[in-house]
């Protein structure tokens, strides 16, 4: 990844604090910065901005995993920068300080902002992405807690229609996937066995394609499934039909098939279901298919920052009934 050498400046500047709403910082403070950053730099003495430029044009060459991807270390950098600890006087939300950092930003098709927890984050413009998606096996903070069960109170009451337009498709869309398609329930002779098809792009700009079946409630192998379950041997069809129909793509103005099927369920997938599918795949079809279930979803959604559907949201103190009449 590679910057104009007046944004790598102007950048330069900002860390060390040359302009305005940012704190001065000589050179074991610059040190000290890149130190905070995970980077073992030390600086030499020589003139700040073009040492801390010369840092910076390192770092974006570092390894990244696509193009509106950059590497961690810019990222740790950028919330370095942002940190509303360092807030100067007369800006103590930091706002003059983002509207500077995202002029230098913008010039490369980047934008900064705050997520609710005040933690800088970057987006990339063109494809509205977060830079850097956040480990959905971390611990969650008590604030996203909360904002996990109140997305698991609605996707128990909510409809599979809802479940694809107001979560699944959000989701995938923040994951770095493009052209997110509902194919809908309106048509299903139309559907070829799946809800929704998009395709991703590979940092070798090689693009795969990807189909999903999804099922509101829990996916279980039983002889005759409960209320809100569904049968697995119902997915198996749904799969095979899924993977061998070609879907348009009207980007590239050709029919092409699916390189792989996600399986989404809103409740669990028992490891019978998962198990049973796989030993009536072929070995080809099994690579293919991946699962994901509640749990998943949930901590996927949390963790990438998404607004809860609307749905999903607790009403507003001012829309309580009162047991007065108001008159």
């Amino acid at each position: 990844m590679q910057w104009k050498n007046r944004n790598l400046r102007a950048l330069a500047d900002i860390v060390c604090g040359n302009v305005d709403h940012f704190p001065y910082r000589s050179s074991s403070y610059i040190t000290e910065f890149f130190e905070d950053c995970d980077l073992e730099y030390a600086h030499d003495g020589s003139t700040r901005w073009a040492w801390t430029a010369a840092r910076l044009e390192e770092v974006l060459a570092m390894p990244h995993s696509r193009p509106s991807v950059p590497p961690d270390a810019f990222v740790r950098i950028i919330r370095r920068v942002l940190d509303k600890g360092e807030a100067e006087e007369g800006d103590e939300d930091r706002s003059k300080a983002l509207a500077a950092l995202n002029i230098v930003l913008a010039r490369e098709g980047w934008e900064a902002f705050y997520d609710e927890h005040g933690t800088g984050q970057l987006r990339h413009i063109a494809t509205n992405t977060v830079a850097e998606v956040a480990n959905p096996h971390r611990p969650l903070t008590p604030q996203e807690l909360q904002r996990k069960e109140l997305l698991t109170a609605y996707l128990d009451k909510c409809a599979e229609d809802e479940l694809i337009e107001e979560v699944l498709l959000p989701l995938f869309r923040q994951l770095g996937f493009h052209r997110v398609t509902a194919v809908g329930h309106k048509d299903k002779s139309l559907e070829y066995g799946k809800d929704v098809w998009m395709k991703f792009t590979l940092p070798t700009l090689h693009v795969l394609y990807f189909g999903i079946q999804a099922k509101k409630g829990k996916l279980d192998s039983a002889g005759m499934s409960k209320g809100g379950s569904n049968n697995i041997g119902e997915i198996l069809n749904q799969v095979t039909m899924m993977l061998g129909h070609e879907i348009f793509d009207p980007e590239v103005n050709r029919r092409v098939l699916v390189d792989h099927a996600f399986i989404v369920a809103g409740g669990e997938i028992t490891k019978q279901a998962k198990n049973w599918l796989g030993e009536r795949l072929d070995a080809t079809k099994r690579s293919q298919v991946m699962f994901m279930d509640r749990e998943d979803i949930l901590n996927l959604f949390i963790v990438t920052n998404l607004p809860l559907p609307k749905g999903a949201l607790p009403p507003s103190p001012a829309a309580d009934d009162s047991d007065e009449i108001p008159f």
